[in-house]
């Protein structure tokens, strides 16, 4: 499940009603998807072919499907990121930056762990929200946020888009960013 740490006050939130309630107050989805239904030979690989991507897909299928059809998601892919990812420093350089985006950024977690760093409220500041296979997130339109991995620096993921063409970052400076 989900944690969520404060950067501003040092507190951990953790517990699914917990870390929903207060993504929820921040007007960030949080889901947990069962991660049962991926083929086991699927739930530690990282090195994915587009084989692999498609029966993650079918895989979820139910769960997308019911996610795209509440929330008007029209394109989904997979991304994988490890340490066998080509050039994956620079990469993680480009998504480690606060952007924003036109649309929600959604990631469901098939595998490995991620963070979303996200502005919260005035009274909140900037929070990490550390995701594990099952989790699933959305981050408001123009919420300003970054992704990146932790230590462990594997991840498979789905994403989901409003807009066919994917994935638009834009820069977002913020000096109140820690």
């Amino acid at each position: 499940m989900a944690q969520i740490n404060i950067r501003n006050t040092g507190e951990t939130i953790s517990g699914f009603a917990e870390v929903s309630a207060f993504l929820d107050k921040q007007g960030v989805l949080y889901e947990h998807w069962d991660t049962n239904q991926l083929p086991s030979h699927l739930q530690d690989k990282f090195n994915l072919s587009d084989a692999d991507k498609e029966e993650i897909l079918s895989s979820f299928n139910g769960d997308i499907t019911r996610l795209a059809g509440a929330r008007g998601y029209v394109k989904w892919d997979v991304i994988a990121l490890s340490d066998s990812t080509p050039d994956l420093d620079a990469l993680l350089k480009k998504f480690e930056q606060v952007h924003t985006h036109t649309e929600d950024e959604v990631r469901a977690i098939a595998a490995g762990s991620g963070i979303f760093v996200i502005k919260g409220s005035d009274d909140v500041g900037y929070f990490d929200v550390v995701l594990e296979a099952g989790d699933v997130i959305s981050v408001p339109e123009n919420n300003p946020h970054f992704f990146t991995l932790t230590s462990e620096r594997k991840v498979v993921a789905v994403r989901l888009f409003i807009d066919p063409s994917g994935w638009v970052a834009h820069p977002f400076a913020d000096p109140a960013f820690s």
